[in-house]
C-alpha cells in the first residue's frame, strides 16, 4: 500500500514535561486513595540514586501517552521545584478499565547513552522500481532498537526506498542514521524490509527470496 507521511524536517523527539509530587504514604491503600483523587503513583529510579516515590496527574499522564512518543521522548519531571530528566520505562494499565495505574521513570543525564525502540517509516515509494512494477514492501521490523544519547533521540527512522527493486532487501547498514545514533544490534546486519513480487507474478517454484535469519 502507499503511505502518505507529513513532511517532518525535524524528527527529533520532543521533550515532555510532567509536574509531580512526592508520595508520602506507600502501600496499596495509599495508592488507591491517590488514584481515586485522579493521581497516578510512580517511581523515579536509576542514575545510581535512591528510587523516588512520586505521583503525577492522571489527565496529564494520559495526554503525554497520547502523543505517541511517550516512550522515546525525554520527560522532565518537576517535583517540588526540582527538575529531573527521565525516560519513561513502563506504564501499567488496569486490565479492565485500561486506565494507567502506575508508571516507572528512569533518570538520565545529558551524557547518558541508552537504547530506545523507534518506529520505522518508509519514504519515496514512488522512486522504488520494484514497487512501481507492483512489488510489495514486506516489512520485517516495524521498529528498530537504536543506541543514542539523551540529546539525540529520533522520533522515527526514515528509510528511503529509492532504487530498491523486487528481490532487494533493506538492511540496517543501508539506512542513514541520524547524528548521535547507532544500531543497538551490532552483531548482525539485520533486515528491516524486503521488496517482494506480488503473489500473481511468482514463478512456479514458489518464492525464492529467503530472509537472512531474521
Amino acid at each position: 500500500g502507499s503511505f502518505c507521511f507529513p513532511d517532518r524536517s525535524n524528527t527529533m523527539s520532543e521533550q515532555l514535561t510532567l509536574s509531580a509530587e512526592a508520595r508520602e504514604g506507600v502501600g496499596k491503600g495509599a495508592s488507591r486513595a491517590l488514584r481515586n483523587s485522579g493521581r497516578i503513583p510512580a517511581v523515579i529510579y536509576g542514575d545510581n540514586k535512591e528510587p523516588e516515590a512520586i505521583h503525577v496527574e492522571e489527565k496529564a499522564l494520559v495526554k503525554a501517552l497520547m502523543t505517541g512518543h511517550f516512550f522515546s521522548a525525554t520527560i522532565e519531571l518537576e517535583v517540588g521545584g526540582k527538575k529531573t530528566m527521565t525516560l519513561a520505562k513502563d506504564v501499567a494499565f488496569h486490565p479492565v478499565t485500561d486506565r494507567p495505574v502506575h508508571a516507572d521513570f528512569f533518570r538520565i543525564n545529558k551524557d547518558s547513552k541508552f537504547t530506545v525502540h523507534v518506529p520505522v517509516v518508509f519514504a519515496n515509494e514512488a522512486a522504488s522500481p520494484g514497487i512501481k512494477k507492483g512489488g510489495v514492501l514486506n516489512i520485517v521490523r516495524h521498529d528498530v532498537e537504536l543506541a543514542c544519547d539523551a540529546n539525540h533521540i529520533p522520533e522515527e527512522l526514515i528509510i528511503d526506498l529509492t532504487g530498491y527493486d523486487v528481490g532487494d532487501s533493506i538492511h540496517i547498514s543501508a539506512v542513514k542514521l541520524p547524528e548521535g545514533v547507532k544500531s543497538a544490534i551490532t552483531d548482525r546486519d539485520f533486515t528491516i524490509a524486503t521488496v517482494v513480487a506480488p503473489s500473481g507474478l511468482r514463478s512456479a517454484e514458489g518464492d525464492t527470496t529467503k530472509s537472512d535469519g531474521e
